[in-house]
């Protein structure tokens, strides 16, 4: 096993926050103008996701959220935790990017 693997290793960094897609079919019954039920079926799409913030797994409806942040590129959080407060610390680290002299020996991609 490669040394670089078992070393630098973090569970919190390389994990992937998309997970999955679900289909649920949804069973429905209808009355016509005659007064005979009709059943009739609606698939939803729910994606299950990682939790940024704690880590939880959690599912959404895929119709609910926009197509461009169902990716592991963009931050998730669940419904349990404050986005906005997470926002502000995610935001509070990239700062810090930003606030690093030019003189400094530490590599930005590794931040």
């Amino acid at each position: 096993m490669n040394i670089f693997i078992c070393k630098f290793y973090n569970l919190n960094v390389n994990t992937y926050m998309f997970l999955k897609e679900l289909t649920q079919r949804n069973v429905f019954y209808r009355k016509s103008k005659l007064g005979k039920k009709h059943l009739y079926y609606r698939d939803c799409i729910y994606v299950v996701m990682r939790c940024d913030s704690c880590n939880e797994i959690f599912t959404r409806p895929r119709g609910k959220m926009d197509p461009n942040r169902i990716t592991n590129n963009v931050f998730h959080v669940c419904g349990k935790c404050d986005a906005k407060r997470f926002a502000q610390r995610k935001g509070k680290e990239r700062k810090a990017v930003w606030d690093l002299p030019a003189s400094s020996d530490l590599d930005i991609s590794k931040l």
